[in-house]
């Protein structure tokens, strides 16, 4: 599996995404969005973003594993944050750096959001990613 990041010519160009990503690979591994839930279906850290920010990005990872696919496979990921305020990027990029680290970084959408499935929910990431991997 190949994966190209750019930052095209007249494109600023950010530290926590990338602007594109090309790629080319046997499979693609579509992930629903990942929520704060364990794996009995209880909500992990009630009120408090940084830690379902944590379990949401734990859940990715198993979901990846689970299709044989890495976060170094991912393309593309959009995150959903209820109440969205600044302040909350950096307990983001905490969490998300515990898979994608700083570099070779996704295309990335974040998006302010009043509400989500359920009300404890204060975040939710959904995943593409192109892996070789049968």
């Amino acid at each position: 599996m190949a994966l190209q990041r750019l930052t095209p010519e007249g494109l600023f160009k950010p530290a926590a995404y990338t602007q594109v990503v090309v790629a080319s690979g046997r499979r693609m591994v579509f992930v629903s969005g990942q929520v704060s839930m364990d794996a009995g279906g209880s909500l992990v850290a009630p009120g408090d973003f940084a830690g379902q920010a944590r379990q949401v990005y734990a859940n990715l990872r198993a979901a990846l594993e689970g299709a044989g696919a890495t976060a170094a496979d991912v393309t593309k990921l959009t995150t959903y944050v209820v109440g969205y305020r600044p302040e909350l990027r950096s307990s983001l990029a905490a969490a998300r750096a515990t898979i994608f680290g700083a570099t070779e970084l996704p295309a990335s959408t974040l998006v302010g959001v009043q509400a989500l499935a359920e009300p404890g929910y204060l975040l939710e990431v959904e995943a593409i990613a192109v892996s070789d991997n049968a």
